[in-house]
């Protein structure tokens, strides 16, 4: 416990404003920036600044979803990118439900024992997906471990549905760990996602008071193994690119970024996204720093360097961000006539 940065010790109401590496970061946030103390508000530097929902495409992609009965996790995760993206009609679809099974310090979705039981489910999203007229679309669910296999042939159908409905669209998929059992990684893999997205979310140091029940080593097993399913149900390794995600700001230091962006490249993993951590609610983590933009480019080189396809790094950047923009080239297409 002695290891865990201050604010995520028990009995710490408050973060700690302290400089994890001199030689790298911009000097720790001043305590007149309020990070989530008990009734002192928040203020976030300037560089963070999310547009207001509004405008008639957010209004549209709102009513889609409201009309076919679907979740957004850009709605249940309180994202502060919610208007620019709308406003682009890309919104990233929940699946299973809007109660999950974890209570991770980090996230705003709602926690509990799950009464979702919806089959029809993947027929609806591919109805919203072609309304809205897609190149790319991303596919998320709540962690469901009460379910056999964790919801895993309703990520499969759902792909399968969007296939039928939405032929040469971009379909990718960011899934839980479904708790390291390998047949529902199978099922989904056999549906033949063109991205496969699974957060590692923080370094390994930080697993256990960041993500409560998922394992560092766990997550980068599903992302190796799911370069090995794509091989084995389609023959062409090279057909599923696979994707993940680190918040930036919990007290991690850049030494162990470094080593997480390592272990990434080690289980072949294409895409990378790197974003700052936002505090939800004064009940979630409390966060440790802000990094500058300028880390954040600092950040996508050293990424970069190691040999990912793909960086996205910046302030907002969250797991689905520009997911559109951020295929690589061989993947736009995934099917040809």
């Amino acid at each position: 416990m002695s290891n865990l940065p201050m604010s995520l010790r028990p009995g710490r109401a408050l973060p700690m404003f302290e400089s994890l590496d001199a030689g790298h970061h911009a000097p720790a946030a001043p305590p007149t920036i309020a990070m989530g103390g008990a009734g002192i508000p928040q203020r976030h530097p300037d560089w963070i600044r999310a547009r207001i929902p509004t405008g008639e495409d957010y209004h549209d992609l709102k009513r889609i979803m409201r009309t076919l009965d679907l979740n957004t996790v850009c709605e249940e995760a309180h994202c502060h990118n919610i208007g620019e993206c709308w406003e682009q009609r890309t919104a990233t679809i929940m699946i299973l439900g809007d109660v999950c099974t974890r209570a991770c310090g980090f996230c705003a979705v709602k926690t509990g024992r799950p009464s979702w039981d919806d089959e029809d489910e993947p027929r609806r999203v591919a109805q919203a997906v072609k309304r809205m007229g897609l190149e790319h679309c991303v596919i998320t669910s709540v962690a469901r471990d009460d379910l056999p296999d964790g919801g895993a042939h309703i990520f499969a159908e759902t792909i399968r549905a969007l296939r039928r409905e939405s032929p040469g669209m971009g379909v990718e998929v960011l899934i839980p760990d479904f708790d390291g059992h390998e047949p529902p990684l199978r099922t989904v893999m056999e549906a033949q996602p063109d991205i496969l997205n699974h957060n590692v979310e923080t370094v390994e140091r930080l697993q256990r008071p960041v993500r409560k029940r998922s394992r560092y080593d766990r997550s980068l097993g599903v992302l190796e193994r799911s370069k090995a399913y794509a091989l084995e149900f389609t023959g062409r390794g090279g057909t599923v690119h696979t994707k993940s995600s680190l918040m930036v700001g919990l007290g991690e230091t850049r030494q162990e970024l470094a080593q997480a962006f390592i272990d990434l490249r080690a289980v072949d993993c294409d895409i990378l996204t790197v974003g700052q951590y936002l505090r939800p609610t004064q009940k979630h983590l409390p966060l440790e720093r802000y990094y500058s933009p300028d880390e954040f480019v600092e950040l996508k080189q050293e990424a970069l360097a190691l040999g990912f396809k793909h960086v996205e790094s910046g302030p907002l950047v969250r797991s689905s961000y520009h997911a559109r923009d951020q295929v690589p080239e061989s993947a736009r297409r995934r099917r040809t006539a």
